[in-house]
């Protein structure tokens, strides 16, 4: 196993961020968005470990620096991350902590947006850039951090997202090609922002649902020149948009608390849907040619989870006590998480809620397979769940991550600890056979022994 330390080097500029059409491009071992090529959480490659600890099957681990719960991307051999450093103390992000996390203002620290690369095989850093370097002019949530959006990377460049400071491009090689600013605006209770972009066709998707402008914006992927920018009618958010290809149209998805909408490339309205939760994190997918969506705010009564059918004109809110009709194939009620994103694999769809429970759902039909099981010693979740090997992995805020049988029964397997100071709140990616698990001072690849 070789363990890294971060490069004590002047950073520059980087970023990251591609997606959509880039998924027809990748390969196997390419992991170019967040929850990889279809935002599914899937893996591609057999062979992925199921079993580690902070030694056993590490082929590598690096010492990141600053916080960042941006989630690793990967393209040919080569990882990009974001991070943010402050030259002054930085309150302890605090395990299992849902309430009382809010924080009136920005702290006085000098802060250092930065973008690293490293390599896949050895975990060397190739280079990092600094963004940008002065004081938060935002706050954020005491478990958050200012890099929290995950890049997208494709053949060419990496798009790196700082919601509060802007998006950045670079070449592979570290070269800057584009920035484009973005004004900082409050969030709900100072929360800070975390909605990755999307690429698709040579364009970049971003979405910024804030409490004083909201907007959708279209950036030229090559020269960072916009496109279409079109105001929205909502507030905060943090979900991620997906860009949804289907045999009709393409489509931009927009999960929000008010209302899901979704957008042709040319940013005109196609449909919308009332009736998520009070707060909307999780990213839709599409599985077997339906669109996944939730949003499930734990104090919520209304965690709605729907399955979408391509097509959809309008209005398409479901009326009272319906679960289904012409374009919602079907719906439950009270069964969507909070922060995780549901995954769906082998004909069932998962959820993981925050507070240490998995259910199961037919992917056909929205019929519950099993409902929520508690997970022993399970605790507090953050990061969406990814499946491989007909195993479904859910890691906690405690960096121990619990197996499970794919299956219409809750069956738990084994767990994998890290060390100690290992808190997770990072989705981990899937580059071919290695697993990525960020932490919160490092970066782990994991892989079975050749």
């Amino acid at each position: 196993m070789a363990e890294n330390k971060p490069m004590d080097r002047t950073l520059c500029v980087a970023t990251l961020l591609a997606l959509a059409s880039t998924a027809s491009f990748a390969g196997e071992a390419d992991w170019p968005a967040f929850r990889g090529p279809a935002a599914r959480g899937v893996a591609l490659h057999d062979g992925l470990p199921d079993r580690w600890s902070a030694t056993e099957n590490v082929a590598w681990k690096t010492d990141i620096p600053g916080r960042g719960w941006s989630s690793p991307v990967v393209w040919d051999g080569k990882v990009f991350l974001t991070t943010c450093e402050s030259n002054g103390p930085v309150e302890d992000a605090k395990k299992g902590l849902y309430f009382g996390g809010d924080r009136s203002t920005p702290t006085d620290a000098i802060h250092r947006w930065k973008v690293l690369c490293l390599d896949l095989d050895s975990g060397s850093i190739r280079w990092e850039r600094t963004v940008h370097e002065g004081k938060p002019t935002q706050p954020i949530h005491v478990k958050g951090s200012y890099a929290a959006e995950t890049p997208v990377v494709d053949d060419d460049r990496v798009w790196c997202l700082f919601g509060d400071v802007g998006l950045f491009c670079f070449d592979h090689d570290g070269h800057e090609q584009w920035r484009h600013g973005i004004p900082a605006r409050p969030m709900r209770n100072g929360w800070g922002t975390a909605a990755s972009p999307a690429l698709h066709d040579g364009r970049i998707y971003l979405v910024h649902d804030n409490q004083e402008q909201s907007e959708i914006v279209a950036l030229d992927a090559v020269t960072g020149q916009g496109a279409w920018k079109v105001a929205r009618d909502e507030q905060s958010n943090w979900a991620t948009p997906f860009v949804w290809v289907t045999p009709q149209r393409t489509e931009i998805v927009t999960p929000g608390t008010g209302m899901v909408r979704s957008y042709d490339t040319a940013g005109n309205l196609l449909w919308s849907l009332k009736g998520m939760s009070a707060i909307t994190i999780a990213t839709p997918y599409e599985y077997d040619g339906l669109l996944c969506v939730s949003s499930g705010y734990v104090l919520d009564k209304s965690k709605p989870l729907y399955a979408i059918r391509p097509g959809a004109i309008g209005d398409i809110t479901l009326g009272p006590g319906e679960t289904s009709n012409q374009w919602i194939a079907w719906s439950q009620p009270s069964a969507a998480p909070y922060n995780p994103s549901t995954l769906a694999v082998d004909g069932r769809v998962y959820v993981l809620h925050d507070r240490g429970f998995l259910a199961a759902y037919s992917g056909a039909d929205g019929r519950e397979l099993y409902g929520p099981q508690r997970i022993p010693e399970g605790r507090a979740f953050t990061a969406s769940p990814w499946a491989a090997d007909g195993k479904i992995f859910c890691v906690n805020e405690d960096g121990v991550t619990f197996v499970f049988r794919g299956g219409d029964d809750f069956e738990a397997l084994h767990s994998n600890a890290l060390a100690a100071d290992d808190m997770c709140m990072a989705t981990p990616a899937i580059a071919g056979d290695r697993l990525l698990i960020r932490t919160a001072t490092r970066l782990y690849c994991l892989r079975r022994p050749e």
